[in-house]
């Protein structure tokens, strides 16, 4: 029988876990750490540590090190920074079906409450922590589509991450069925349902809602270990919910649904760079001969801002000027992220001078996937177009273990160091295969200060 999310949480070993799973759980370790190293130098994830210095003492759960900091607070303080830490920068894992993320939760909530058990003498191997993050994805994965098929309105991952933490951490802390229901209920409940069309309207820090949804998580293990009670979650119980769970355990949503970004910026941004890059090499192309640009895409990729972005925040959600960004530049890495690039004048002239169109056909057809087509206008009124596409890193062109590790270097290295970052590389990537000792180590060199 197909058992229940809180069976399946309360039940689930190493053991249990086929190799595809590993697979892509040493893949999101990787490439979110790396992500979490260049957002640790942001202004966002900055502030969101001295918020977490200033509200989220240590007690009884013991002290966790924020993400790339090595200051203690609460587990769940610790959750929040690094979540905001690794939002920070738009680059880590995400599944298209659930139009969000859960590695940016789900790995800063279980890495704070590992850190605290350690903290209190509990020792831990790898192979515990696979369980644990498999658990979390899987949760969170079938939360968030039940959600986006029982809710009108489209909500922030933190949303439905906070559900597959609660049920995650709860087990860390030795909860049982009863206790695990709970705390998913309580994550659910409390969780931010915060609205992912506003802030793609106005970009701020507020981002994709999983630094506020990570410590819900969090906080809901450590409410139903003491006998706090909020079952059911209605995303994981009730008739509306059951087809998404009827085949847990048997088919991995994580397997199926993950992706990777190649550029630190939105997701719907995507196919519309792999398009030009593939025009401008096919066609040999320069910006300075580059008159206009015309992207058709679905209807919520047009709301992006992005003309001419402002800040950090505003450049993440849009797209004219990321695509500008690759036409002059011809990449989108970290030196992309800096603020110079906002006032470059051959950017801004292309990214004024593209044009996005709302087309009913894309937007039909993008659930499960994001589509653009991209036509370049040259100045003497020559046309090239590309066919509609989807972004790289979906199962279906998925990115190379070689272009995650390389992106893992571009990230991690100008901030962590050759050093550091070779040997969170090694043991990122065989995390499962470590020992308490190993894992001790892994904790710090993904918790100490960048």
């Amino acid at each position: 029988m197909t058992p229940t999310m809180a069976e399946f949480a309360a039940s689930l070993s190493y053991e249990d876990l086929p190799e595809a799973v590993l697979t892509v759980l040493r893949r999101s370790f990787l490439d979110t750490i790396g992500v979490a190293a260049i957002g640790s130098t942001s202004q966002m994830s900055i502030l969101a540590r001295k918020g977490a210095i200033a509200l989220f003492g240590t007690g009884s759960a013991g002290a966790a090190r924020m993400l790339m900091d090595g200051r203690k607070v609460s587990p769940a303080g610790a959750a929040m920074a690094g979540a905001f830490t690794i939002d920070s920068i738009d680059a880590h894992d995400g599944t298209t079906p659930n139009k969000g993320h859960a590695g940016s939760a789900v790995f800063p909530s279980l890495l704070a409450v590992a850190d605290a058990m350690k903290s209190n003498g509990v020792s831990i191997t790898g192979k515990d922590f696979a369980a644990w993050l498999a658990i979390a994805y899987e949760i969170s994965y079938r939360a968030g589509q039940v959600q986006h098929e029982t809710c009108s309105d489209y909500h922030t991952s933190g949303a439905w991450t906070a559900v597959g933490i609660a049920a995650a951490a709860s087990r860390m802390l030795g909860g049982d069925v009863e206790t695990i229901r709970h705390s998913a209920g309580i994550g659910e409940y409390h969780g931010p349902r915060s609205q992912m069309m506003r802030c793609i309207d106005f970009p701020t820090m507020l981002r994709d809602g999983v630094g506020w949804g990570a410590p819900s998580g969090v906080a809901a293990a450590y409410l139903a270990k003491e006998g706090f009670t909020g079952a059911p979650a209605l995303t994981c119980e009730g008739a509306e919910a059951q087809p998404f769970w009827d085949d847990l355990g048997k088919r991995w949503k994580t397997v199926e649904d993950t992706h990777y970004k190649q550029y630190p910026c939105c997701r719907w941004a995507h196919p519309s760079m792999d398009a030009v890059v593939a025009l401008m090499h096919r066609h040999n192309l320069s910006h300075e001969q580059i008159a206009a640009v015309r992207i058709n895409t679905f209807h919520n990729a047009t709301r992006l801002a992005g003309h001419q972005p402002a800040n950090l925040d505003e450049f993440t959600y849009a797209i004219a000027f990321p695509v500008a960004t690759m036409i002059v530049r011809g990449k989108m890495g970290v030196e992309e992220l800096g603020p110079d690039i906002l006032d470059d004048p051959d950017i801004l002239r292309i990214s004024r001078a593209t044009e996005l169109v709302d087309d009913p056909y894309l937007t039909e057809i993008s659930v499960g996937k994001r589509w653009a087509a991209v036509t370049i206008i040259m100045a003497d009124g020559h046309q090239y177009s590309e066919e509609p596409r989807t972004p790289q890193g979906d199962s279906d062109a998925p990115l190379s273990d070689q272009t995650i590790r390389e992106k893992f270097y571009a990230f991690a290295t100008p901030v962590l160091g050759d050093n550091r970052a070779a040997r969170m590389h090694q043991l990122t990537t065989d995390f499962d295969q470590t020992d308490d000792q190993e894992f001790s180590q892994l904790l710090d060199i993904c918790l100490s200060p960048a």
